[in-house]
């Protein structure tokens, strides 16, 4: 069995790892770290939680403990795709090189640049960073990376699902051409594949499990979720996910949430605050301080749910997480392998447990593609079907009512007595012609077309055929007068 007194590390590293209270190595630290320590550019893709973290930084401490940095100038580079991932390997750094004087510096978003600026300027020999706030150091002249060494990216597939691929292409050429480069990933997108090809030279591919498999340390489970009705879906999707974290009982001692949206991380963070779960959300939004807190207390035990989006679903190592619920089936099938790795790390034995609805059939389709096994169903345990009313009642329910009365049948000579419908024969018309018809006053007849217009003027109306030709009744008088005056003379 190897142990990494094995490795030819340096003395002040190995005691440092004997005092962190390891003895062993993972089969990707004992493939990665010998070739990096000859120099060589490391190609390491292995699942999520085998300790890949330790792959780099245990040869770059023993690289580095010779030498001495310039203002300005790291000596190295790691690059990470989030802020919390970036805290993670600080801390790292700090456990292995305690016994070995190494500067480092953390540029991540939400802390001010006026400190990480102090940091640079007396010299790193250890920068960690994510892609954007390296650039903006960059772009303000306050960092050069002509004097790196080793450079390392980490979880290089997620800096390809959060869009960094351009970023990481531009910070390759920023840096010195003879460096060492360890590239670590835990699955091997075509485009990641053209990186390594593109920048890595004769790298040491180190592969120590099948691409995108899940740990066998890992029990998955898969729960069928249908609404009643669509406006009741999400109250009824939360009740879902307490009746399921209720189930599991004392085995569930702690639990990461994953939501796909932002938004439902903090809706879910809230509806089990408010039915007395202790919970709360960690996502891009919130601030980088409230963000470490949140992860500090889950760590420490003071926190039992932590509702996350992807931001925490790559390289956190929190070692003590009994379950993983997938509130939500992963929009990239590659997500899911990474979420579940938060559970049964290092050896340990956890839970995963995924919920899915009709809408989400294609997605767990490209999971179980993905993983090569199909998930084990398990029952609902909230039924949401409402019993439907039976239409035949019973014959107790029958009895409760009390019966109506029957109805009086009339005799047969009360219904001789009804007189008879009259209905349109030859004697009703008969009937009809005896009758007194009243005489009705005949209609005028009417003129014909040329007597009616007769007497009329241009617009129709009547005219007295004294007055003017031409002229209409809105004249004065005395105007028509004159005239008829003159034609009578």
């Amino acid at each position: 069995m190897t142990k990494f007194s094995d490795l030819k590390l340096s003395p002040k590293v190995l005691k440092a790892v004997d005092e962190a209270g390891y003895e062993s190595p993972t089969p990707i630290q004992a493939g990665a770290i010998p070739p990096a320590l000859e120099g060589r550019d490391v190609l390491g893709i292995a699942q999520t939680g085998t300790g890949k973290t330790a792959s780099f930084t245990l040869p770059m401490i023993s690289a580095l403990a010779r030498g001495r940095a310039r203002a300005r100038m790291p000596r190295s580079l790691v690059l990470c795709p989030t802020r919390e991932l970036a805290a993670q390997v600080a801390e790292n750094f700090d456990i292995y090189a305690k016994h070995v004087k190494l500067t480092k510096a953390l540029l991540i978003g939400g802390v001010s640049f006026k400190e990480q600026d102090q940091l640079i300027d007396r010299g790193v020999d250890v920068l960690i960073a994510t892609p954007g706030r390296l650039l903006d150091h960059f772009e303000r002249g306050k960092l050069l990376l002509t004097g790196v060494q080793i450079m390392v990216v980490d979880e290089a597939d997620r800096m390809l699902d959060m869009g960094f691929i351009p970023d990481i292409e531009r910070i390759f050429g920023l840096t010195p051409f003879t460096r060492q480069t360890l590239f670590f990933s835990a699955t091997m997108a075509p485009e990641i594949e053209r990186i390594t090809n593109t920048f890595l030279s004769n790298p040491e591919r180190i592969e120590v499990a099948r691409q995108a498999t899940t740990s066998e340390t890992i029990t998955q489970e898969l729960c069928m979720f249908k609404a009643s009705r669509r406006d009741r879906a999400a109250s009824e999707k939360r009740k879902l996910l307490r009746a399921l974290i209720d189930r599991e009982g004392d085995k569930c001692t702690n639990a990461i949430i994953f939501c796909n949206r932002k938004t439902d991380v903090d809706i879910c963070a809230k509806s089990l605050s408010k039915y007395g779960y202790d919970a709360a959300p960690i996502h891009g939004d919130l601030d980088q301080s409230k963000r470490m807190e949140v992860l500090d207390g889950f760590r420490a035990g003071t926190l039992r749910f932590l509702c996350a989006s992807d931001v925490a679903a790559r390289g956190l190592d929190i070692p003590n997480v009994s379950h993983v619920f997938n509130y939500d089936v992963p929009g990239h099938a590659e997500d899911y392998v990474h979420r579940i790795g938060r559970t049964g790390r290092a050896g340990r034995e956890g839970k995963a447990i995924m919920i899915c609805e009709p809408r989400d059939d294609k997605n767990l389709e490209a999971v179980e593609r993905l993983i090569e096994q199909e998930i084990p169903r398990v029952e609902n345990p909230v039924s949401n079907e409402k019993p439907q009313r039976s239409r035949a009642k019973s014959d107790e329910q029958r009895t409760e009512k009390p019966a109506r009365p029957a109805r009086k049948r009339k005799s047969v000579d009360e219904v001789t007595e009804k007189p008879a419908r009259k209905r349109k024969s030859d004697d009703a018309q008969d009937i009809k012609t005896e009758a007194p018809v009243k005489e009705q006053p005949k209609p005028e007849a009417k003129p014909e077309r040329n007597d009616r217009n007769k007497g009329r003027g241009r617009g129709g109306n009547r005219r007295d055929t004294n007055k003017v030709v031409g002229m209409g009744d809105h004249l004065p008088e005395f105007i028509a007068k004159s005239f008829e005056e003159r034609r009578a003379g």
